[in-house]
């Protein structure tokens, strides 16, 4: 049974929603198709049910071992990695010239969802592994390109991304790594990192990390900050591979994805570590925010993943766990008992679940799908649209995508009951996994702080003013379904609110209490998140509600009656009112709440900065 996505609805994106065959008709994707579009993600089941999802359990029970300097991985994952890069799927969405298949990013990311769902901690190698690979493709020079590049985009090499320290972790400005001229262009690099996810494995022979570093004389904080390649194993004039003293400390301990590797690594203990310049000097900040679109999506992904499997799961379980009567029948003890997908609370729980992963599925593809578009651009002021869209959606993927991942994951629990706080079922293991999202690639604290403090801002608040145009555009043509007249206006009103609350914002922060959207940053995500996810389920019922009245039209159902029978009956009937049932039931549940979280956010309440620090207590 497949319990990882819901393909039916991951199509329903892709060619109902955002009409992805569209990119074919650009140059760039001409030699694609939906068949081959449908070929891949059809591979990427198989491979991810297959040989990704038996290896999660475990590799969670089994974890990563650190043994003589040596970090080995839960044995199953070889042959499942192994199969993933003979599949070509690191380089899935890259060019040919660099191994890659070439397909669009958003067809890749459906696959992603996949892999994911089936097994994240795997799936964290390759996925590092790709994001260091890019970075050398754009700023590596062609010698360490023909040296390092290729292997990792094949995944036959590792790679990784080396910022944090013990004392310098959303604080990158305080990083402590040095980078010594050797006078040749290349330079010495001594420090440690902590934190650094497959910084040390045995899926691959070598591994190329991405290290930020101070080079001597470089102005203090964020300023004075390079980036380098610093590969474990070196490559000589003669292609030769030499130590290129990276050590491996020690691995954590961790609450989840025990079968990625989170490693403690030194640079230079011998003083014999070479790095190379990636770029120019004191621009490694601007380089790694090239790649954190990237990354915070794919940890978004993450969420995405884990509630997407997680839905499933409990779905399953609800249909097939007998418990209890039917609600019109509790006071008989002789009633017959019923699976509990059909008591009121267990509806609700899996409604909660069913329209937040559809929300987020649509989220997460519309932001690969608007990267597509951006490359495929036929102009700079279209290429500068979409990339503005990419801009404003990352920090709500991130954000959004973790938490809501997480909830969705705590519910699955909670529909479980005592079976799913566990280890015999794998909801537990869902939830474990997927509480790292909100923390790592930037706390969602700090997505808040990038999408109030540098996305809200630019030119003038212009990306904010460009999204709500084109919610405007789709919005018109929803205005016209007399059917979902009553959702357009709890939405339209939410929306009001969000436009208050983002003016209310702006004119704080040209005032003395310009703390204000700083201590209300996170609220104001999360508000911008439901609005975001709202517009996106509502334009997916006004898809799926033309959908559903063809086929009333094609079965002759014109009273209410003959039209349940035929979404009892038609599977395709039942697809799209749950497509307009999780629309409704996000919109009822969430937005109708705007009001109130606006009047919160705008309420200009200090408490949490007047209060002394003694007033919070210890001592």
């Amino acid at each position: 049974m497949k319990l990882l996505v819901d393909e039916r609805d991951a199509k329903f994106v892709l060619y109902e929603h955002l009409n992805v065959e569209e990119l074919c008709n650009y140059p760039k994707y001409q030699e694609f198709s939906r068949d081959m579009f449908d070929m891949a993600i059809s591979e990427a089941e198989k491979l991810a049910m297959n040989e990704f999802y038996p290896t999660n359990r475990v590799g969670d029970l089994e974890g990563c071992k650190f043994e003589n300097g040596i970090v080995r991985v839960p044995q199953a994952f070889h042959r499942a990695y192994q199969k993933y890069c003979e599949g070509g799927w690191l380089a899935m969405a890259d060019p040919p010239e660099v191994g890659g298949q070439g397909f669009p990013y958003v067809v890749a990311t459906c696959c992603i969802e996949f892999f994911g769902a089936a097994n994240w901690s795997l799936c964290m190698y390759p996925g590092l592994t790709h994001g260091a690979a890019r970075l050398l493709y754009r700023y590596g020079t062609p010698e360490l390109q023909e040296k390092y590049m290729y292997k990792m985009f094949s995944g036959e090499w590792g790679g990784t991304m080396c910022l944090t320290e013990p004392n310098a972790g959303s604080d990158v400005g305080a990083l402590r790594t040095k980078a010594i001229r050797n006078g040749d262009g290349t330079y010495r690099i001594e420090g440690q990192k902590i934190f650094i996810s497959s910084g040390m494995h045995d899926l691959t022979e070598n591994i190329v990390h991405m290290v930020l570093a101070r080079i001597e004389g470089a102005p203090p904080g964020t300023k004075g900050i390079s980036i380098f390649l610093v590969p474990r194993l070196r490559v000589e004039a003669d292609g030769s591979l030499v130590d290129n003293d990276v050590t491996c400390l020690g691995i954590e301990e961790k609450m989840g994805i025990h079968g990625s590797a989170t490693t403690v690594l030194s640079f230079g203990e011998n003083g014999n570590c070479i790095g190379y310049l990636m770029g120019e000097e004191n621009r490694g900040m601007r380089i790694m925010f090239d790649m954190m679109n990237e990354a915070r999506l794919s940890v978004g992904m993450q969420g995405l993943a884990h509630a997407s499997a997680a839905y499933l799961h409990a779905l399953q379980y609800a249909k097939e766990r007998i418990q209890g009567t039917p609600l019109e029948k509790m006071k008989d003890p002789a009633a017959p008992r019923v699976p509990i997908i059909q008591h009121p609370d267990v509806r609700r729980m899996l409604m909660f679940m069913k329209s937040g992963t559809e929300g987020l599925r649509a989220l997460m593809y519309l932001a690969a799908y608007c990267i597509d578009r951006a490359e495929v651009a036929q102009n700079d002021e279209e290429r500068e649209l979409f990339q503005g869209y990419v801009d404003l959606l990352i920090p709500i993927c991130k954000s959004v995508g973790s938490d809501l991942g997480f909830r969705i994951c705590e519910t699955a629990i909670q529909v479980y009951g005592g079976y799913g706080y566990i280890k015999e079922y794998p909801v537990e293991q869902f939830l474990r996994d997927c509480k790292i999202a909100s923390i790592y690639e930037g706390t969602n604290g700090i997505q808040a702080l990038d999408l109030v403090g540098r996305k809200l801002t630019i030119k003038r608040g212009q990306l904010f003013k460009n999204a709500w145009k084109f919610s405007r555009d789709v919005m018109a043509k929803i205005r016209k379904n007399r059917r979902l007249r009553d959702l357009v206006a709890i939405y339209d009103e939410a929306q009001q609110m969000l436009t208050e609350t983002t003016k209310y914002f702006g004119l704080k922060g040209m005032t003395e209490e310009f703390y204000v959207p700083i201590l209300y940053a996170k609220p104001y995500l999360d508000f911008f998140g439901d609005v975001t996810l709202g517009f996106l389920l509502l334009w997916q019922a006004h898809i799926a509600d033309k959908k559903l009245q063809q086929i009333f039209e094609d079965h002759g159902a014109k009273d209410p009656a003959a039209q349940r029978k035929v979404i009892e009956t038609n599977k395709s009937a039942a697809f799209y009112y749950g497509k307009i049932a999780s629309a409704r039931y996000f919109i009822t549940q969430n937005l109708t709440q705007a009001r109130g979280k606006a009047r919160a956010i705008m309420s200009g309440d200090t408490s949490p900065l007047d209060i002394p620090e003694a007033g919070f207590a210890l001592d």
